[in-house]
């Protein structure tokens, strides 16, 4: 009986240990963070610990939709951070992939780390990933950041509200506001995550003070956007745009408060109190044009003028686009209709424009408005990211081309909008725009693989030292407006000049002209 008793004791002692001794090559858990303990998963890779779905804000439901974002509560013993969190309410449930939980909710900030550290003393550069998703859809869990995490970064994915969630703006939102603006809400959720990244990240071996975002798409738009509002200043010090910038004629508070007050009314819900008693489903049915706005607060003007007047914050940048990025988002067009769409919006201009993109069929005229979108929407705003901060801000900006087609079947036409991230992110396998639920399928090839760690390496290089330069890598220069050049990654890697060059002028003189006369701007 006594040695039975002392086997228990023993046993019971090695178990209540077992608990906060550090896994082999593993962050010790729980970890500590500023609202409570974590314990994490085991990562595909058994150097990776993954935590999923961390509360960073008060979920934003009741009385709180439509209000910026509160800091997370405080929570007793330890949280099991081993399942994502539910996505933000998105149309059609949200995006495929295997990673994606199907459950949707206005309950929906939360945000995933993925880690190798083995000590919270390691202070390794941090890399904060912003969905993209025309801010109406995704999630971060869909984005898989292990193989990010095992070339020493901790990266961290968010969500944020998204469509009327997110962006509504009215009157009386406004009003009631202590800072006298309304809609950005989505945009303000990443600044909330990039605080508590602030005060949390050290205890999963993250260095609060190299931290990168980085996005595509509408993600890159919200790169974009941290980078000019004040609000963000000093909760990130380099940044990542892929394929997304914000730099047209940007939308104003007003306009879209009466916006908000016409939707008020198709719902009979003349007030806000009418309107935040209205389900999430009610609320999806209506239509929403989604954008951020210059509110005099998160935005205190246009990103344009707050390059062009060197207010940015002035970070290190990668920023580019890809070869075929409009192939997405046309639909097929005769040549009759390209032509006069062209003469309806250029005006005088036209013929300028149509000798950039000549439509003398209706295949001709797919691939010129597919090409018109590609330059006007991504390649345009990148390269004028790009001069802005050359111009006004002391650090480098690194521009790229991608231009490989992924292999196997694909939702678009060649090197398509969002290609890029499997790459970027070093992981052929993680499967975000897949047109199945696995990239497994793919017949990937060398080139692919090489291309894959070539890019992430260059991604993960810029978080750690500010430059993407390093060991074994091609010397990518700094951009400048004078040599207008891009490191090309496609089939091979290289310097190479920025294409389209004609036609980024001809939407530099097209731009300006919107900006002198206050005329909006269309994507």
């Amino acid at each position: 009986m006594i040695y039975f008793m002392r086997t228990l004791r023993a046993t019971l002692f090695l178990a209540t240990f077992a608990v906060i001794l550090p896994l082999a090559a593993a962050i010790p858990e729980p970890v500590h963070t500023a609202n409570g303990l974590v314990s994490g998963v085991a990562g595909a890779s058994p150097e990776v610990r993954v935590f999923k779905g961390i509360p960073f804000a008060v979920p934003p439901v009741g009385d709180l939709r439509w209000r910026a974002p509160k800091a997370a509560a405080n929570w007793e013993g330890v949280r099991k951070a081993d399942e994502f969190a539910p996505i933000c309410v998105q149309r059609g449930g949200g995006v495929g992939g295997a990673r994606n939980n199907a459950n949707m909710s206005e309950d929906c900030l939360y945000l995933n780390v993925y880690t190798s550290a083995n000590s919270a003393k390691e202070k390794r550069a941090v890399m904060v990933w912003i969905h993209g998703g025309a801010l109406t859809s995704g999630a971060g869990s869909l984005y898989d950041g292990e193989a990010l995490a095992k070339k020493g970064v901790v990266v961290v994915t968010v969500n944020y509200r998204l469509g009327i969630f997110g962006f509504f703006a009215h009157p009386e939102l406004t009003k009631e506001s202590d800072r006298n603006a309304s809609g950005n809400y989505g945009l303000l959720d990443q600044i909330q995550a990039l605080e508590w990244v602030q005060k949390n990240i050290a205890a999963f071996g993250g260095d609060p003070k190299r931290v990168t975002i980085f996005g595509e798409s509408a993600g890159s738009w919200s790169v974009n956007y941290l980078t000019a509002t004040p609000l963000a200043r000093g909760l990130f010090q380099r940044a990542i745009g892929e394929s997304g910038g914000e730099f047209a004629p940007a939308r104003k508070l007003a306009d879209l408060e009466q916006a908000g007050v016409k939707l008020g009314q198709t719902m009979n819900a003349t007030s806000i109190a009418a309107l935040r008693a209205k389900s999430s489903d009610d609320l999806m049915k209506v239509q929403f044009q989604t954008a951020g706005n210059v509110d005099g607060w998160f935005l205190p003007q246009d990103v344009f003028t707050i390059y062009s007047t060197g207010k940015q914050s002035d970070v290190p940048t990668i920023i580019g686009s890809n070869n075929d990025e409009g192939t997405m988002f046309t639909r097929n067009i005769t040549a009759a209709a390209f032509r006069q769409t062209a003469e309806r919006r250029f005006g005088s201009d036209a013929e300028a424009y149509l000798k950039l993109y000549p439509a003398a069929n209706d295949q001709e005229a797919f691939d010129a408005a597919a090409h018109s979108m590609r330059d006007q929407t991504f390649g345009w705003e990148m390269r004028t990211w790009a001069r802005e901060q050359t111009k006004t801000g002391k650090s480098k900006v690194y521009m790229y081309y991608f231009s490989r087609v992924p292999p196997g079947e694909n939702r678009a036409k060649g090197a398509f909008h969002g290609s890029e991230i499997s790459y970027v992110f070093g992981n052929l396998l993680m499967a975000p725009f897949a047109t199945g639920a696995n990239e497994q399928a793919r017949p990937w090839t060398d080139i692919d693989r090489k291309l894959a760690d070539t890019m992430s390496s260059y991604w993960v290089n810029l978080a750690i030292t500010g430059n993407p330069n390093g060991k074994g890598l091609a010397k990518w220069p700094a951009y400048s407006a004078k040599d207008d050049q891009a490191m090309g990654f496609g089939d091979s890697i290289g310097v190479m000049p920025l294409p389209h060059k004609e036609a980024l002028d001809f939407l530099d003189n097209y731009t300006e002209h919107l900006r002198q006369t206050g005329a909006p701007a269309t994507r």
